[in-house]
């Protein structure tokens, strides 16, 4: 008996790791996200305050940016988008107007070649690829924050 208490310790050891960690691998690959980057979003918005903007105020604070071309992280993919950027005041838009081709289209070109295009069907993967710019341009801007991003043109298409 006592040569067999060492084995023995050592089996039920193997097997405890062996339970924890695919427990811990069940969670990381069959588990939906539980949202957290609407959640980085809308933190990252803070302090910004919706109000009912007319049309003329609108127009003032937002930027587009259209013919965005980029292949998506399934090679034979193509995606062509315009967006609509909603800025907190019209020093904020000037300012993102002076950097939008050289600091935020290469974030949307990048979140765009990882994703796929199960990921950016309806509404809500849409919604997810705003939240994601959403928290990375946010810190890039120079002045003013990054209120609402809008998808104003989508198309996926496949290259054969």
């Amino acid at each position: 008996m006592k040569k067999m208490l060492p084995w023995l310790i050592t089996i039920l050891l193997a097997i405890t790791l062996i339970a924890v960690v695919s427990v811990f691998l069940y969670d990381q690959f069959f588990n939906p996200k539980t949202g957290s980057e609407t959640l980085d979003a809308q933190q990252s918005v803070n302090g910004v305050k919706a109000e009912k903007l007319t049309a003329d105020k609108r127009v003032e604070v937002t930027s587009t940016m259209s013919e965005i071309k980029t292949n998506l992280a399934e090679q034979n993919f193509i995606a062509v988008m315009a967006l609509a950027f909603q800025l907190d005041s019209k020093e904020a838009k000037e300012d993102f107007d002076k950097v939008k081709d050289i600091v935020v289209k290469p974030i949307v070109l990048r979140v765009l070649s990882d994703m796929t295009p199960e990921q950016l069907n309806g509404s809500k993967g849409k919604d997810e690829m705003a939240a994601k710019l959403l928290n990375l341009i946010n810190p890039e801007l120079p002045s003013g924050k990054l209120v609402s991003i809008d998808v104003t043109d989508f198309v996926i298409q496949a290259l054969y």
